[in-house]
């Protein structure tokens, strides 16, 4: 899951148990919808992306660079993981808030893509709470 500063969702996904979790990081990226804005330059995507140790290498690295993307990746063996912590919280309230839907609690789907379906609904519907919250 990619998720903004506010802990929306941005893009979900869903992989095999048995793959590494930086496999998923350039198609999560890549379905980031665009981003509009009522006044001054528009911005297609978010400038900056936080991640965990896991996503650090220099392939990675090369390629969020080449998208415009500041990466505040610690660099494992070197940084600590403290200062992403800071930010880290956000990204597991809204992991929380998906898991928070029954149907997603346990996978009762054979096909990965019915289980994408229905992550794709909880994060619309929380999307929809957090924007309908902000209106009011």
């Amino acid at each position: 899951m990619l998720s903004d500063a506010q802990g929306i969702p941005l893009a979900v996904a869903v992989s095999g148990a048995n793959m590494h979790d930086s496999r998923a990081l350039k198609p999560l990226i890549r379905g980031i919808p665009a981003v509009r804005s009522r006044r001054g330059p528009r911005r297609r995507r978010p400038a900056k992306l936080r991640a965990d140790k896991a996503y650090f290498s220099a392939e990675h690295l090369a390629w969020l660079r080449e998208r415009g993307f500041v990466a505040r990746i610690a660099r494992p063996g070197i940084e600590s993981g403290e200062r992403l912590g800071r930010h880290r919280w956000k990204i597991e309230r809204s992991i929380a808030w998906l898991f928070g839907y029954r149907r997603l609690t346990v996978r009762y789907e054979r096909k990965g893509s019915h289980f994408l379906t229905f992550l794709g609904l909880a994060a619309a519907l929380t999307c929809y709470k957090k924007l309908a919250k902000l209106a009011t």
